[in-house]
């Protein structure tokens, strides 16, 4: 056991102790032979075997098992629970992207920011009590709030995009909002021009649709695109897709969802409102 003992302290890096003087079994090597038995070792008055010596260890006592609570959910769990988990965060400001079913670590740190506020134990985890007060802080999630058409929250509908049938485009949450009457009928991510090229804002109508284009200026594949001031224009971009913000367009409205905005680009007609807004 001493060696075992040395050989795990030397792997976790720490300087092994020298045994104590009660730690060994059996005699010194220099006892004499002859030495005689202990009194324990002696046997009884009445002829019985002698009992067990005093210095035998008696069986540690097994502890007992942590007060905390059962988690409902936690750390590596992947569930629609943990999904809902997270629209209802999302809802009250704790969970600030698209809920994914997962938990992980950002999860569980919207969980610890919750529990702080309610004054609960800060564990990350999702016990009784913390369910419970989320549902009684929260609503139902709806089926887009579970699982959002976009990875950016909405923002509020710039005022200007609550009539008629209008692209209302935001800079702010970085979302394309296809609303009529007020109403979003779709919704999907996008990005803008760099500070070089920047895309222009204000209010304006789809000039002109072309299903396949091309850059002749910046050589660069234009499909679907919805033309509102010049040369700017909503489409497809294949590098948005792949790099994500990392990159900028050349001042058009860069979509990365084709399939969401093929649908849109069926439903736009020429002369449609577009409000670019921050």
């Amino acid at each position: 056991m001493v060696l075992a003992a040395a050989s795990v302290a030397l792997a976790a890096g720490c300087t092994a102790q020298a045994a104590g003087s009660g730690g060994g079994s059996g005699s010194p090597t220099n006892a004499p032979a002859t030495s005689a038995p202990t009194p324990t070792d002696a046997p009884t008055g009445d002829g019985k075997a002698p009992s067990p010596s005093n210095s035998t260890a008696a069986p540690t006592e097994t502890p007992s098992e942590s007060a905390k609570p059962k988690a409902l959910m936690d750390d590596g769990d992947e569930t629609e629970q943990v999904r809902e988990l997270q629209a209802r965060l999302r809802q009250l400001g704790y969970f600030d992207r698209a809920p994914t079913g997962f938990y992980g670590t950002m999860t569980a740190g919207s969980v610890k920011a919750f529990q702080k506020k309610q004054g609960l134990p800060r564990t990350g985890s999702v016990d009784e009590e913390t369910w419970q007060g989320l549902l009684g802080a929260s609503r139902k999630p709806t089926a887009d709030e579970l699982k959002p058409s976009t990875t950016n929250q909405l923002d509020t509908p710039d005022a200007r995009c609550m009539t008629g049938r209008v692209l209302c485009i935001s800079k702010e949450s970085r979302t394309l909002a296809w609303m009529i009457d007020g109403k979003v009928v779709s919704s999907m991510d996008v990005r803008f021009g760099s500070e070089n090229t920047p895309t222009r804002e204000g209010i304006f109508t789809v000039e002109r649709k072309v299903r396949q284009d091309w850059s002749r200026l910046y050589h660069t594949p234009m499909p679907l695109s919805m033309y509102f001031s010049r040369g700017q224009a909503v489409h497809y971009s294949a590098d948005f897709a792949a790099r994500g913000y990392n990159g900028a367009s050349h001042g058009c409205v860069n979509v990365r969802d084709r399939a969401k905005l093929t649908t849109l680009f069926d439903q736009v007609k020429v002369g449609d409102k577009v409000v670019v807004h921050w």
